[in-house]
């Protein structure tokens, strides 16, 4: 019991709290059908759905190169992000990070929440379009490739913790700058370091010529 409210960290033991409504954001299982024959879910989802649907789509729209995404209020069923959709806003990516637009994301989100709790949400839609997944986003998404361009490159940083190395050390590329000739490295976070303007980075480094991050 934390603040009057019981806490639980399993999903069934929501079927005894005699509740009308359960409201899921960012959650990582599948709900059991006997739970929401139970208990009717609604989930908070951080896509235009049935685009990324499942667990990183924030991060998979940026690394797409989406112009939009956006949030749905949805129906919780069985099957993984695929019920029907109560409402929808739409939110710009532009050149936002991922952990910028998760902010964004949560405050459209928690409007339409409340939106629809005070006024209701009607009869649901359901998702029209082609499915697509947000995988989990692995070291791998993250690891930059610098043989892809500098728009690409830009993704990968702005969803966050990318790296390379520099003489078998990781380094975090923090931000950088997307320029005629490449992308730039700004701000960099050597291992075992804070972060740091990447020409002290450089200044320190001395690289032999030709020398760069792999």
């Amino acid at each position: 019991m934390r603040h009057g409210l019981v806490i639980t960290h399993e999903v069934a033991d929501v079927m005894e709290c005699d509740v009308d409504l359960g409201i899921v954001v960012a959650f990582g299982q599948i709900i059991p059908a006997r739970v929401l024959d139970a208990v009717p879910m609604v989930n908070i989802h951080y896509s235009l759905l049935p685009r990324w649907r499942g667990a990183a789509p924030v991060e998979r729209a940026i690394l797409a190169g989406d112009d939009v995404t956006g949030v749905c209020v949805m129906e919780v069923v069985p099957e993984l992000d695929a019920g029907a959709v109560y409402a929808h806003a739409e939110v710009p990516i532009g050149s936002k990070s991922a952990s910028a637009l998760m902010a964004e994301l949560t405050d459209v989100g928690v409007n339409l929440l409340v939106e629809g709790l005070a006024a209701g949400w009607g009869v649901p839609e359901p998702q029209v379009g082609e499915v697509t997944y947000a995988h989990k986003i692995t070291p791998d998404d993250r690891h930059i490739d610098w043989s892809t361009s500098a728009e690409m490159i830009d993704r990968v940083v702005r969803i966050g913790s990318a790296w390379t190395t520099w003489r078998g050390e990781r380094v975090v590329i923090v931000g950088g700058d997307v320029t005629s000739t490449g992308f730039v490295p700004t701000i960099v976070r050597p291992a075992g370091r804070g972060d740091m303007a990447a020409d002290d980075f450089w200044r320190g480094a001395r690289p032999d010529p030709g020398e760069w991050f792999v």
